[in-house]
């Protein structure tokens, strides 16, 4: 299927998808514009087994969110967060905007010479391999950073930072516990069974119709159903949220509310009342600090791939 086409299947599907979540209460309005564009952009450029497993970390993240969403401890650990459940244009970005230029890279490698790319330019096959690699290492980091933040506040034990693992409150930013660290595993093992999957259920028709089976096209269709490729793609995720974490305890800007005597996240409060800065990059929001590692599970997936395959 051509990019123009996949473009506007991923524009009509994002659309979709973003107007129920504004309905549902999962997206700003903001944030359901940020989905189309991020969904547009991978489903476009990606392929199709990309775009649906990006549908299915937004459905995931979305109904974890609302999972024990009443449960005390998951309440107060969302009092310390920047940002409510409504996620708006910057979080989409943020969680998706890595994957995304992953995916134009790896969409725009092949028109340069579709037939003889990987034969006569290996390095722009190499290219198109790290970009599909790191698209899904971005991937993977996001969902399992999502599913261990949503999972991991409802560890009965209080968390332990991941600097000093000193006990620290739940929610508090960099904090990690052994159910979140087992949620980030599962998060990235969804995200990277599914597309490996899809993958290979994309490339089956297109191996038989195109002639470039060259042994790039053969070693990613080897790293994509083998077990090592699955371990790889599930390491990339659980490291990059781990970084996520380390980013949260050490750089992320971090505020104290008087009123509620407590750190937090905010830097202003829902009534307009300024926090006092505590201690990080005052620049380095939660957004920044999920893009920013997103990226470094992307790099960590290209260079475990380059190494052992």
């Amino acid at each position: 299927m051509q990019i123009e086409w996949r473009l506007l299947i991923g524009l009509a599907a994002s659309a979709l998808i973003g107007a129920f979540a504004l309905w549902r209460g999962s997206l700003t309005r903001s944030g359901a514009l940020g989905a189309v564009i991020i969904g547009t952009t991978i489903f476009g450029f990606g392929g199709w087994a990309a775009g649906l497993t990006l549908i299915a970390f937004f459905a995931s993240s979305s109904l974890l969110s609302h999972f024990k969403e009443n449960n005390a401890r998951k309440q107060r650990a969302a009092e310390m967060f920047e940002k409510g459940g409504q996620r708006d244009i910057w979080q989409a970005l943020a969680n998706g905007g890595a994957a995304a230029i992953f995916a134009v890279v790896y969409g725009l490698i092949p028109l340069f010479d579709p037939q003889y790319l990987m034969v006569d330019a290996p390095l722009l096959g190499y290219l198109l391999v790290s970009s599909q690699a790191a698209m899904l290492g971005a991937l993977a980091t996001v969902n399992a950073d999502t599913w261990a933040t949503e999972l991991g506040v409802l560890n009965k034990s209080n968390p332990r930072l991941i600097t000093t693992f000193k006990t620290v409150a739940p929610g508090t930013s960099g904090a990690i516990t052994l159910f979140g660290c087992l949620a980030a595993c599962a998060g990235a093992m969804f995200v990277s069974l599914l597309y490996v999957e899809l993958l290979n259920i994309e490339s089956f028709p297109l191996q038989q119709a195109m002639s470039i089976n060259t042994s790039f096209a053969l070693l990613w269709e080897t790293l994509s159903s083998s077990v090592e490729g699955l371990l790889i793609f599930t390491m990339a995720g659980l490291l990059g949220s781990l970084f996520d974490s380390f980013l949260g305890a050490t750089v992320q800007a971090m505020y104290y509310c008087d009123a509620r005597q407590k750190e937090t996240e905010k830097a202003i409060e829902r009534d307009g009342t300024p926090n006092r800065h505590l201690r990080g990059w005052k620049w380095m929001n939660n957004d920044w600090v999920n893009f920013i590692s997103s990226l470094f599970g992307a790099l960590v997936a290209v260079m475990l791939s380059t190494v052992i395959f």
